[in-house]
């Protein structure tokens, strides 16, 4: 079942606590879709009005600076250890070669890479728990904390609810126009690739035939 399907079937405080919930694990460490649900969330409140896009945003929020915290305060006290644990056991996310590029970006940017952090997947996840391997300063932490947690989770509420309000009024004036250009966008997309893929497949036959 769809993220958003899923959604639809469980009350409003539900989806406020699963946001919070879910952000915040991810925030914390955990690889969790914490997006994908924001956004899922954020366009249901704009179709259904039981669901309070404010308090999602809050609940976002709370969610996000909360997780990072707590993720912050393990990986303070975890140290280096800690990143090796978490590299066999999510070595998808954690492998020593994501590790290095996050560290790097905390060393250039320092309490900015906890601030952008938030709108970049895999350092979603870091943030929290690497500012706190890196003894970065709290006071620093918490600050890039609370104002990448407002903007990212406030700001991606309110976007995709406004933008989920705007669809649907633009589709239900104009659904069969809005099918039609659906359609032969879709169809000039499948074009364009399916023309590049052939030139790239010709002149990989012509290298290779060149080749003694």
């Amino acid at each position: 079942m769809h993220v958003q399907e899923w959604l639809e079937t469980v009350p409003a405080v539900a989806v406020y606590a699963l946001v919070g919930l879910v952000i915040g694990l991810e925030s914390l460490g955990i690889p969790l879709p914490g997006e994908i649900i924001l956004v899922s969330s954020a366009l249901l409140a704009s179709q259904h009005g039981e669901i309070d896009p404010v308090v999602l945003g809050a609940s976002a929020t709370a969610g996000a600076i909360i997780g990072d915290s707590i993720g912050y305060a393990i990986g303070r006290k975890g140290g280096r250890p800690l990143l090796a644990w978490l590299g066999n056991k999510f070595p998808k996310h954690f492998s020593e070669g994501h590790i290095a590029t996050a560290e790097r970006s905390f060393e250039k940017w320092g309490m900015w890479a906890v601030f952008f952090g938030r709108f970049v997947a895999l350092l979603r996840i870091f943030a929290g728990p690497l500012a706190g391997v890196l003894r970065m300063p709290y006071w620093k932490f918490l600050i890039a904390n609370v104002l990448g947690g407002i903007v990212w989770a406030g700001g991606t509420t309110a976007v995709i609810y406004y933008v989920g309000i705007v669809a649907e009024s633009w589709l239900k004036r104009f659904s069969w126009l809005g099918l039609v250009a659906a359609v032969l966008v879709g169809l000039t997309s499948m074009l364009v690739i399916k023309r590049k893929a052939k030139k790239a497949g010709q002149r990989v036959e012509v290298t290779e035939a060149q080749v003694p």
